[in-house]
């Protein structure tokens, strides 16, 4: 009787045991049918990526990005990434050989593993190469990656000022220009002979995440064939981490009298800055012997302070954003979808090429490239510096809601190098898991906006002011809206700068010998934005038995929205009437039965 003999074990493919291993370490060893040995490789990385899962649960994705580019991560990233090349080259030769192994030692003695000689091919040695090979340039992306994240984080996050890039923009004061070319330049005095060292800055306690957090945004302009940047774009962003949400106040570039931090910069300045707050960058990199901070930080620690003694904040951080870079950040992004509310026309727009050329921006939805979104964003001659501000906040806005990180990806070596050449900040990398997730919370559809322009906030001065066209603050004005911008009624808010912006004169006269009453109603007046004074001449005839108010010279249909805030607010309505004498465009006699409203106490 003949004995059937068994079939031979079919041989396997050393390539796939390989290439199965280069999926996941450990596959290309059960391919082989040792399992033991599968399982030994596979629970290094299993257990990795259940730590890293698990942390990345535990934070949102805003929060995990700014975890990820903390130093220490990246570089436990590039050395992990350096012992998982290893690692994963290991267990894809280890299964390659596993199965050459069983194979050689199957024809050998069928089956038997007792030093059979290893046979391969040339064929099956160029695989395993290959299968390296790829798996090599996914562990280099990575590195190349993590070292770009770095370079990006040491230049970008520069809280001490030592930074040394090439994004890095040079300490150059520009002087400040202004609507035409007549104005002066703002005048900084230079340092007296013998001057001391740099003062020391008292820093800002820690944040704690509860308090509010206020950072100052900043938009720098460094022309080809010029020296020195220009702040032009001053935006302070103020977030109440209880609540999520966010007030934006702009000042206008042109803005004088700032008042200063209490410090050396008084003895030199005097209480309030007289140049325009443009030029007060360039006045402390000339003045190290009052402004403190070496020469990479003294210009923002300034600016900081100063707009911080304006709004009664403590400015914690500042965000710079070149203008140049900007463009190169959204064409990486895709551009930017904006609501152009209101036409750009500007026919004296800065060119590239230094020459100045005509641009026109339509009204309605439009999808901006980054010349586009910058151009809307910068021009001013056609509107105005408020205007201006209010496009500028409405542009970073929209980058807000749009940014989508998926579609980012892909062209992350772009975006780190348009951040790089863009931003420039003194935020510890340290605070930004914490900060992204506070900002991953906003609400952006509850933004409260300002931009701190005449009438109501400021007083314009065109003519007879030395420094030429100034806009003077009227600071406690801005500091009470900056302390309710949470609180107000917005409707209430708008309404004030509204009766502001129209500029009506209102002359008080007392009628019902009331005393005080006529004080009064032009404080409640003043509150309101409108431009009131009380005087002490009575007027002629009989005390009337209500309030009786005089719109002189047509004022009735050139301030409307004035006439009908007082009707409504003292139950009477305007008489006309023709008197080229006139001091004033609207003027109320009082009356002892009238309403008397009080404005709010301050907070």
């Amino acid at each position: 009787m003949q004995v059937r003999q068994e079939a031979r074990p079919r041989a396997r493919s050393a390539f796939v045991a390989a290439f199965l291993s280069l999926i996941f370490p450990g596959l290309g060893q059960a391919y082989a049918g040792a399992y033991g040995r599968a399982m030994t490789i596979a629970a290094i990385p299993i257990l990795f990526f259940a730590l890293v899962g698990g942390i990345g649960l535990r934070m949102d994705r805003l929060e995990l990005l700014g975890f990820i580019v903390q130093p220490w991560v990246l570089q436990s990233i590039f050395v992990l990434n350096v012992i998982a090349l290893a690692y994963r080259g290991a267990a894809i030769v280890d299964a390659w050989r596993l199965v050459i192994y069983m194979n050689s030692a199957v024809a050998a003695g069928g089956g038997r593993l007792g030093g059979p000689r290893l046979r391969w091919s040339v064929t099956s040695l160029a695989g395993l190469v290959a299968i390296l090979l790829v798996m090599a340039g996914a562990h280099v992306a990575v590195a190349r990656y993590d070292l770009q994240a770095m370079a990006f984080v040491d230049c970008v996050f520069d809280d001490d000022g030592t930074a040394d890039c090439d994004a890095a923009s040079g300490p150059t004061p520009t002087p400040s220009d202004g609507p035409d070319a007549s104005e002066a330049p703002s005048p900084i005095p230079s340092p007296s002979p013998g001057a001391s060292a740099a003062p020391t800055q008292t820093p800002l306690p820690p944040w704690d995440g509860k308090e509010r957090l206020s950072v100052l945004l900043i938009g720098s302009d460094e022309r080809p064939g010029e020296s020195g940047k220009r702040t032009d774009t001053l935006i302070v962003a103020t977030i109440d981490p209880t609540t999520r949400r966010v007030a934006m106040f702009s000042l206008p570039r042109d803005t004088v009298d700032v008042p200063l931090a209490p410090g050396p910069a008084r003895s030199v300045f005097g209480t309030s800055y007289a140049g325009k707050i443009n030029s007060l960058y360039g006045a402390a990199m000339a003045r190290p012997d009052v402004f403190p901070g070496n020469d990479n930080v003294r210009g923002y620690s300034a600016v900081k302070a100063a707009l911080g003694e304006l709004y009664g904040l403590d400015i914690r951080w500042y965000v710079e954003v070149n203008f140049e870079g900007f463009k190169e950040v959204v064409d990486t992004l895709g551009g930017v979808t904006i609501n152009v509310q209101i036409p750009v026309s500007d026919d004296a727009y800065p060119g590239d090429d230094g020459r100045l050329k005509r641009v026109y921006i339509p009204a309605g939805v439009q999808h901006m490239t980054g010349p586009e979104a910058l151009t809307y964003a910068r021009s001013r001659h056609g509107s105005s510096d408020f205007d201006r501000g209010q496009r500028q906040q409405r542009v970073l806005l929209s980058l807000r809601e749009q940014t989508d990180v998926a579609a980012v990806l892909p062209k992350v070596d772009q975006l780190i190098a348009a951040l790089t050449s863009a931003i420039k900040t003194d935020i510890p990398v340290g605070e930004l898991p914490k900060l992204l997730a506070l900002a991953d919370g906003v609400d952006v559809t509850n933004i409260r906006s300002y931009v701190f322009q005449p009438s109501f906030w400021a007083e314009e001065r065109r003519s007879g002011d030395p420094r030429g066209y100034v806009i003077v603050p009227r600071v406690d004005r801005i500091q009470t809206a900056v302390r309710n911008a949470f609180t107000v009624d917005p409707a209430q808010e708008e309404l004030r700068e509204a009766l502001g912006d129209e500029g009506a004169r209102v002359l008080v006269l007392n009628g019902s010998g009331v005393d005080g009453q006529a004080g009064a109603v032009a404080r409640y007046l003043d509150f309101w934005g409108v431009s009131a004074s009380a005087s002490s001449q009575r007027p002629e005839g009989a005390a009337p038995a209500t309030a009786r108010i005089v719109a002189y010279n047509g004022a009735e249909t050139a301030f409307p929205q004035t006439v009908a805030f007082l009707e409504a607010t003292y139950g009477a309505t305007v008489v006309p009437e023709v008197d080229p004498a006139a001091r004033a465009d609207l003027v109320i006699v009082t009356a002892a039965e009238m309403p008397n409203p009080t404005p709010p106490p301050a907070p």
